[in-house]
Formats: structure tokens, C-alpha cells, sequence
């Protein structure tokens, strides 16, 4: 009895030793940042707003700048039906502290809304920001989105549909370059026609049931000579689909000569792909901080 006592506390202490570290880590790299939650992005007198949908969290640097720094805006991902702002933290602490204003957002979800308004939601965000971020340390005329899974899909639609900006009375896209890790979405309108695999028809729970509506939110479409530069990555072992949409969103952007940097990291699925964040030595940062211009 004693010794299966031991053995049970065993995984306990494990567990406990693990949330402990990140704890710690999660300190460490807090020191030399600040978050401003739960800001709301629209007006709480707007029709639509959501409390809990409609707001963001802002990580800045402690350290003064002489000028604006770059800002990055993080779309969370979750097959546009889940995911939280929350969870992607240690983001926002990372770039912080390593001179980047950082910015994740929520957005509203299916079933209650479709993905066009997922979208319009995501550009009224980065609106806001452009809107705002000066006062936190960013500079608006450097904006960047990033995002992974459903969250990198809407980060690339925002960086070429210039139309979600114009309908809310901007003259121009605020968005300066675009950062894809393991992006889903990429090209919806070529997923859902062909169905390929088990359970695609729950997708149209978010996306409708209505293809013309599937190609306005599949950014595939929308990569154009004005399209800013990009960083995209994909996880060697990631969903077939996935890799296959990115590699056809490569082959746009080679069309139009957009500046890119294309990745395939070796050996990682479509979850590790957004957890190996947690570590600021990974690939992805790096390149991010170059690419955004980025001096701590």
C-alpha cells in the first residue's frame, strides 16, 4: 500500500514540479514587461461588442525608447471556434522583452458569428491599434499580424484584403508584413470544394455553406503586387492540408514578387508549432525581430 501511495505521488510531483518552472519562467520573463488587459477594441456602446470577444491585451517593454517600436498584433488560432488570448501570454512577454510592443487579441467565435465577421473583428482590432498603440510605446506606422492555425489564416487575410480596411473608412492597409505559423485557412474556398478528409463538413458550421463566401476570407485570393513581405512557416509533420495550402501560398507570392521568407521546420506538428513560442531562442523569433526591426 505504501509503496502505490509513492507511485501515485509520483506523477503528482512531476506535474506540480512543471507548473512550478513555468511559473518561474513566466516571472523571469514578466520582468521587463508590462501587460494592459482586456482593453475593448470597439465602442461597449456598439451593438455587436462582447465583453469577453472584443478586447486586448497590450505587452510593453519597460525600458524607454527614443522612438515608436514595432508593433506585432497575435491572432490566436483554435479552428475558429476556440481559443483565448490568455493562453498566448508568454508571447506578448517574450517580444516585450526583447523590444517589440506585442498585442493579442480575441475575437468573436463560431457558432455565434461566421468567419467573415471573425475577420472584420481582427481588423477593427488592428484599426484600434493603429489608433492608439502610440501611447503605449508602438509606433502605428510599423504594424505587424501575426498568428497561428485559424489565427495565422486571419493574419494573412488582413495583410492582402485591403477591403476589410476600407469598409471601416481607412484609407490605406495599416499592415506592414505579415509573420504565418502554421496558417490554416490559407485557401478554404479549395478545401471545402474538394471535402477531402473526415469531418471537413464541420467547417461549415464557421465558414457557411455558401462557396463564393468561402473565397472572400481565403487570403490565397487577395496576394497582389501591394501585398507587404511575409514570414511563413509550416511544421514538417503538420496537417496534409496545411502544408499543401502554404506551399500554394508561396507559390502567390513568388507570382507578385512579394518579399517572403518561406520555413518547413523539421520534424514539428501543428501544435508544437505555436508551444515551441514559449522558448525565445526558437527560429521563428529570431526572424520575427529581424524582420520587424526590433532593438531591445
Amino acid at each position: 500500500m505504501v509503496l502505490l501511495r509513492l507511485l501515485w505521488q509520483v506523477p503528482v510531483a512531476l506535474i506540480l514540479l512543471v507548473v512550478f518552472l513555468f511559473s518561474m519562467s513566466g516571472y523571469a520573463i514578466s520582468v521587463n514587461s508590462r501587460r494592459t488587459k482586456d482593453v475593448p477594441y470597439i465602442l461597449p456602446t456598439a451593438p455587436d461588442f462582447s465583453a469577453e470577444r472584443h478586447v486586448l491585451d497590450i505587452y510593453t517593454p519597460r525600458g524607454k525608447s527614443a522612438t515608436g517600436r514595432p508593433v506585432v498584433v497575435f491572432i490566436h488560432g483554435g479552428a475558429w471556434n476556440s481559443g483565448n488570448k490568455n493562453i498566448y501570454w508568454f508571447i506578448g512577454r517574450r517580444l516585450a522583452k526583447q523590444g517589440v510592443v506585442t498585442v493579442i487579441i480575441n475575437y468573436r467565435l463560431s457558432p455565434n458569428v461566421q468567419v467573415p465577421a471573425m475577420a472584420d473583428d481582427c481588423a477593427r482590432a488592428v484599426q484600434w491599434v493603429t489608433q492608439h498603440i502610440g501611447g503605449y510605446g508602438g509606433d502605428p506606422n510599423r504594424i505587424f499580424v501575426m498568428g497561428h492555425s485559424a489565427g495565422g489564416g486571419l493574419a494573412a487575410l488582413l495583410a492582402t484584403d485591403t477591403q476589410l480596411f476600407a469598409r471601416l473608412g481607412m484609407t490605406k492597409n495599416p499592415v506592414k508584413g505579415a509573420i504565418l505559423d502554421d496558417a490554416a485557412g490559407l485557401d478554404m474556398f479549395g478545401y471545402l470544394t474538394k471535402m477531402e478528409y473526415p469531418g471537413d463538413e464541420s467547417y461549415l458550421v464557421a465558414y457557411g455553406k455558401v462557396p463564393a463566401v468561402w473565397r472572400t476570407v481565403s487570403p490565397i485570393y487577395f496576394v497582389g503586387a501591394s501585398s507587404p513581405p511575409m514570414l511563413v512557416y509550416v511544421g514538417e509533420n503538420t496537417y496534409p492540408s496545411i502544408l499543401d495550402s502554404s506551399k500554394r501560398f508561396r507559390q502567390r507570392l513568388q507570382e507578385f514578387g512579394i518579399k517572403h521568407e518561406f520555413a518547413t521546420l523539421p520534424g514539428k506538428k501543428h501544435i508544437p508549432m505555436a508551444t515551441q513560442l514559449f522558448w525565445k531562442n526558437n527560429i521563428i523569433y529570431r526572424d520575427l525581430l529581424k524582420f520587424v526591426g526590433a532593438t531591445s
